[in-house]
């Protein structure tokens, strides 16, 4: 599949970016560099990290990720071909948190020095900081936009209004703008993207790349019981999903697939990548054969009536 642009940042990547959470985490790292290299050579060159993966690992503190994309980075020796996305202001000690200017300043310093980089392609808000001005943070991006080291900025976990609220601002005090979302959005998760912040997205033409894709593994078919939800470090997360609805939706993933030749988590993706303006899924992986299944999303053409029929079963 074609590259897409990734909003208004002149940038393009495939339409499927690979999420580095599990890195130094459930994938150590002769895995996660196979699975890197692996999502490279099969065409993707966007990849999503944050200083805090994984803080929530027993013996962790965070930048376990980056400090794995690092060294891949460090061993194929090229970094021009990749689009490096990480975060900064999710709470990763009793220090380390939250979107003052002083502490981005200093989050970036550490980031750069784990992804053994001079500079990150796109730098995200983690989290919004209610506490703080929406502008706080964007005079902090405009230092490191100027200086090199960043060269896009997005927002993650923001709400519709302190995003509208951040993108005024940068309009007034002609201060950087977000120009990337990184939202919660899948098949399960709808409403908050679809009525708040896919709005605030078209109007101010930001590309938007969604996280937890695959609802933390429950898109993909692994888990259709209770008796399912041990099976891997994340199983848990997803009984939520393990009702009506849930199960309503595994069915028409399991019939789509079967009408395509592809898995349900192919299509789970593909219904995300064809939604009015999305711009890519974000989905991780632990093995190469999961990479490149996820890569095999890329090639899956939804018809209108599937699309549709997904529609509805998650509604």
């Amino acid at each position: 599949m074609a590259r897409r642009p990734l909003g208004q940042t002149g940038l393009e990547i495939l339409p499927l970016v690979l999420g580095g959470n599990v890195f130094g985490w459930t994938a150590d790292e002769a895995a996660s560099h196979a699975i890197l290299d692996a999502f490279v050579a099969g065409g993707g060159n966007c990849i999503d990290t944050a200083d805090v993966y994984s803080a929530w690992a027993p013996g962790h503190s965070g930048g376990e990720s980056e400090t794995v994309i690092g060294s891949w980075l460090a061993r194929r020796g090229r970094r021009d071909d990749v689009i490096i996305a990480t975060k900064v202001g999710w709470q990763m000690d009793a220090t380390r948190k939250g979107l003052t200017a002083s502490y981005i300043l200093r989050a970036v310093e550490d980031s750069l020095r784990r992804l053994q980089t001079d500079y990150i392609d796109i730098y995200y808000s983690h989290r919004d900081d209610t506490t703080l001005g929406v502008d706080e943070p964007l005079r902090a991006y405009d230092r490191l936009l100027r200086d090199g080291k960043v060269r896009v900025i997005g927002a993650s976990n923001f709400s519709s209004s302190r995003l509208s609220e951040a993108l005024a601002s940068s309009r007034r005090h002609q201060l950087p703008a977000y120009q990337l979302l990184q939202p919660h959005y899948n098949l399960l998760e709808r409403e908050t993207f679809e009525t708040e912040l896919l709005p605030v997205c078209v109007t101010g033409g930001l590309g938007v790349l969604c996280y937890f894709a695959l609802a933390s593994g429950f898109l993909t078919g692994k888990y259709r019981s209770a008796a399912d939800l041990g099976k891997s470090a994340r199983g848990q997360g997803t009984g939520k999903y393990l009702n009506e609805r849930g199960l309503r939706v595994l069915a028409q993933l399991d019939a789509i697939a079967g009408e395509t030749a592809a898995s349900p988590a192919q299509v789970a993706l593909a219904w995300l990548a064809a939604k009015p303006g999305v711009t890519a899924p974000i989905a991780s992986a632990t093995t190469v054969a999961q990479v490149e299944e996820l890569l095999g999303s890329t090639r899956v053409a939804l018809s209108r009536g599937q699309l549709a029929t997904l529609d509805k079963a998650s509604a």
